[in-house]
């Protein structure tokens, strides 16, 4: 890192306008929304946690709660996610970059913790590191390690819109001919199974796997593993299609 001001830090975005499950951030389980499982898990890796939420008076109630629990937020476009992205990690001073999505409440903090010290160990600004581009984790677990130079290259650049509303595209799809991937894998393939929350369906498994399983305490191997072990859990949002990234 060059300016020593710089720090790693993770940045989830967040909003209440989510089209298939709205205000799902704040949705409790156990008397606690969602968004303070994501937070708090992601915490546990003992980086800088910041919230990018958007401009909309909507999203009023995710920076009153970020000021409460005293969580850095930056707030910018709801539709141009990158040029919020990139708000976010120049306001904070950040690099490299860890990037996560706050629909991800079980995501694992050693998972991400171990990442993290490998990309630094391989010293290259133009390394995208991401466990969800060739994925055998379970959906859910997701996230992305780029260098600040690589955000700053695609907010310079990048015009689709895919690649402005989705942040990384520009980097993963590597139109500046420069980009060096990590695909982080595991041995054997979970990628067919899903804890991320977009539905209710989604909703409902996370709701039992916290509530049945104390899965807020687990690690992905362990909570993957009760799931395999319990294929009506899966079953529960086994029908829900993601979203695609053109």
């Amino acid at each position: 890192m060059s300016d020593s001001k710089e720090a790693i830090g993770i940045i989830t975005q967040a909003r209440m306008t989510s089209t298939r499950l709205p205000g799902k951030v704040f949705k409790e389980i156990q008397g606690k929304p969602l968004l303070a499982y994501h937070l708090d898990r992601l915490r546990m890796t003992g980086f800088m946690v910041i919230i990018a939420t958007t401009t909309n008076s909507t999203d009023d109630c995710i920076c009153e709660y970020a000021e409460k629990h005293r969580i850095p937020y930056f707030r910018g476009s709801e539709s141009n996610v990158l040029s919020r992205y990139y708000g976010a990690a120049s306001a904070f001073h950040v690099n490299p970059v860890v990037r996560v999505t706050s629909d991800c409440p079980l995501i694992d903090p050693q998972l991400i913790r171990s990442s993290i010290k490998q990309y630094l160990q391989m010293n290259d600004p133009d390394l995208y590191m991401s466990n969800g581009i060739e994925r055998t984790f379970a959906r859910g677990f997701d996230f992305e390690i780029f260098s600040f130079k690589a955000l700053e290259e695609a907010f310079n650049n990048a015009r689709e819109e895919s690649d402005l509303e989705h942040v990384t595209p520009y980097i993963w799809k590597n139109k500046s001919g420069k980009t060096k991937f990590f695909h982080l894998r595991q041995n054997e393939d979970h990628s067919q199974l899903r804890i991320t929350v977009d539905t209710p369906e989604d909703f409902n498994l996370i709701r039992q796997l916290i509530e049945n399983y104390h899965a807020a305490d687990l690690s992905f191997a362990e909570i993957e593993s009760i799931l395999l072990a319990h294929p009506e859990l899966v079953k529960i949002n086994s029908s829900i299609e993601q979203k695609k990234v053109n």
